[in-house]
């Protein structure tokens, strides 16, 4: 069985009485995204600030490549801060080989510039670039070191949709290129594209773990089917499901959409305008922890 790059057992961060991290353990195999997800305040941050050797624990044991972490383990991996400020006086080009100098062994220029897509920005001041192109700049600041595994704390924060799907793609090549990832993040979007495997975290525990695929079948059921009001011309009554008006609309809950559907064409109600959303990993986080996003 091969060894996991990163273990960390029974993990422990108290802070006075208040154990922000309350005896987390998880793995993380090679190759692959980990999304630790939560809302504010579940002890996420400060499991990741802990795991990234900032803090010290209060106990638990963390392992890298099979044995405790070693003095060197910060040059071994690359972290993405989700605010860093950058001297404006330089331009990106400049601020990649200032930071390449910070390190013994170093990732290539062009291999950090083409794989975040900053070549046509090289020239360019930092305070003058985009957001987009800022955060796959400090995705190219992570690599610098050549790490084997990656901190990215919400990195697309902020980025318009075009932006946003733009360092997905990046982040799925680093990943391929067999680099192993741990994401944060508070777009549910954002970790059923990128994870592989997800652990959710609540009051400073793992509540739930398992890949996106995993989490939806284990924690939500069935879907809805929303159509116009004004689509239903028989009595609310006679639906065969149970349903909500919301909005102008009715809300119908089914176990199973597609027979949900032939129910409705039997009754030979209008289906245009008809919407379908079937449970995704944002069902799964508020199923469990009850609370919106951004608490």
């Amino acid at each position: 069985m091969a060894i996991p790059l990163l273990e960390v057992k029974n993990l422990v961060k108290r802070y006075g009485t208040v154990n922000a991290v309350n005896g987390i353990s998880f793995t993380i195999s090679r190759g692959t995204c980990f999304g630790l997800l939560g809302p504010n305040g579940a002890g996420k941050t400060t499991a990741l600030e802990v795991i990234e050797d900032i803090i010290p624990p209060t106990s638990g044991e963390i392992l890298y490549n099979g044995a405790p972490k070693s003095p060197t383990f910060r040059e071994d991996v690359g972290i993405q801060f989700q605010h860093t400020t950058l001297l404006n006086f330089m331009t990106v080009g400049e601020t990649l080989l200032t930071f390449q100098k910070l390190y013994r062994e170093v990732e290539s220029f062009d291999y950090m510039v083409e794989i975040c897509k900053l070549r046509e920005i090289l020239g360019q001041m930092n305070n003058k670039i985009s957001g987009g192109q800022a955060q796959r700049l400090m995705l190219a600041l992570a690599l610098v070191n050549k790490p084997k595994l990656i901190f990215l704390d919400e990195p697309s924060t902020g980025l318009d949709p075009q932006a946003r799907r733009y360092l997905w793609e990046i982040i799925r090549g680093i990943k391929e290129d067999g680099k192993t990832i741990v994401l944060t993040t508070h777009s549910m979007d954002e970790a059923e594209y990128l994870c592989d495997e997800i652990a959710i975290m609540d009051h400073g525990r793992i509540i739930a773990q398992g890949s996106p695929p995993q989490l939806i079948n284990r924690y939500c059921e069935g879907g809805t089917i929303s159509l116009p009001r004004e689509n239903v011309v028989a009595s609310l009554d006679d639906l065969p499901l149970p349903y909500r008006e919301e909005n102008g609309r009715i809300v119908i809950m089914t176990d199973k959409v597609n027979t949900g559907i032939e129910k409705l064409l039997a009754m030979k109600i209008d289906l245009s305008d008809m919407t379908v959303h079937s449970p995704d990993l944002e069902d799964v986080f508020l199923n469990l922890t009850g609370r919106k996003l951004r608490d």
